[in-house]
This record gives C-alpha cells, structure tokens and sequence, in this order.
C-alpha cells in the first residue's frame, strides 16, 4: 500500500488507476462487484442492464448473475429504497453513481476503495483517507479485512504549541477473503466499469475518431497528390 505520509484532513496522494475499459472480462468482473456491493444503496438510473450486452454479456447471462430482484433486462439499474427511506437510514440519500467516475476521476475512485480503516470514534465505525469522516460504511471489507490507519503526531516547525496528525501507513487486523493484491485488482475491475458506466459509448466514439483520423489523412494525401498534378505543368 502506500508509504506517503499527509496530514490528516489534507489532500491524499492518488494512485493511478489502471485503464481496463477496454477488456470485457474485466468490465463483467467490474459489473459483479458492483451489482452486489453498490446497486444495495447506489442507484446507476442512466443505464439499463440490456446495455452490458456491450461487453460481452447476454440477456440470460445478466438475466441469471446481475439481476437480483424482480426487474427486467430491460429496466433501468434502480434500487428499492426509496428517496425518503435512504434520507432517515444515511442522513442523506446515496449519490446515483450513473457518472460518478466522471464527477469524481478514476484515480479518486481507485483510492477511496483502497483506503478505509477502522474508526471506533466514527458513528460508522469506519473512515476513510481520500474522505474523511465518510458517511458510507466499508461495503467491502469482506474482501480487504480490517485494518487501522497508524498515524503520528508531528509538531509543526513553523508554530511549535501546534501538531499535525501524519498518516504513516496501515496495520492489518483482520485479513479479508482477498489478498491485497487481489483486492486491488478487483477495485480496479470496479473502478473500470464504473468509467464505463459514465459513457458507454466512449469505445465506439475512440473508434470512429480513429477511423475519421486515417480518412482525413489518407484523403490529404490524395489531395497533395492531385494538386501536385494539376500544377505540374503550369510554370
């Protein structure tokens, strides 16, 4: 994990996410977790569970693994919990997360999954060291364990009366049905559906711009070539 130390309350450094949009496997991975560790609270109201036929799942497939209620392949990706409900249970209603990885950034996501720990202080019993004081518990300790965050009292050299909490790394305190580099590579899969989710359609548009770019340029070269003839014999 990480050895950076920060000051608590600050600005965590981020890991790079890994970019795996483009593997469907991973996506179908990212769209497990993500069905049976968000869809509970989170809902994802800008897309329906017929669009991962994209990559690469069937009706019967999504039909039998992805949906766990009563709707339709069809449907939109809502929750039962109502607007009202989640407001008195949370304190406030859960984000849908249609394009969270949009509004938030990948690197963001790939890190906040990466970095709860234990807190008997928070009302959740958990924090978190992208946000603090987070109110959303860890879903998936389950599958990272437990652990707490170490942190060391500093004083600051500029105002001696004054110290600073500094974050020197994580203890595992109980471990988790993943290994960490598995539990990595999971929240990766996560992180890389949930950029797809925000614009399923950015593969095919990388495409056509890629297509696009090769007509422009073979039709530029056509044109230098037409125009050199045309004035080859004009002096």
């Amino acid at each position: 994990m990480m050895n950076v130390a920060f000051a608590a309350g600050g600005d965590f450094p981020l890991d790079s996410a890994p970019n795996r949009v483009n593997n469907n496997a991973s996506l179908q991975n990212g769209a497990k977790i993500f069905v049976n560790y968000c869809l509970g609270c989170h809902s994802a109201v800008n897309l329906r569970y017929n669009r991962l036929r994209d990559i690469g799942l069937s009706d019967q497939q999504i039909k039998d693994n992805l949906i766990l209620g009563d709707q339709k392949v069809g449907d939109l990706m809502t929750i039962a919990m109502s607007s009202k409900d989640a407001k008195a249970w949370f304190g406030k209603v859960p984000p849908d997360l249609s394009v969270e990885a949009r509004a938030r950034g990948t690197d963001w996501l790939y890190t906040y999954f990466r970095t709860y720990y234990k807190d008997e202080e928070s009302p959740t019993g958990w924090n978190n060291l992208v946000y603090p004081n987070v109110g959303m518990p860890h879903v998936l300790w389950e599958l990272q364990g437990e652990r707490i965050a170490k942190f060391e009292d500093l004083k600051d050299p500029k105002n001696p009366g004054k110290t600073t909490k500094v974050f020197k790394g994580f203890e595992q305190t109980t471990p988790g049905l993943m290994k960490p580099q598995e539990y990595d590579d999971n929240i990766a899969d996560l992180v890389s559906f949930m950029s797809w989710m925000a614009e399923p359609t950015q593969l095919q548009r990388k495409r056509i711009g890629v297509v696009v770019l090769l007509f422009l340029a073979i039709f530029t070269l056509i044109a230098w070539r037409l125009n050199k003839a045309y004035w080859k014999d004009i002096r």
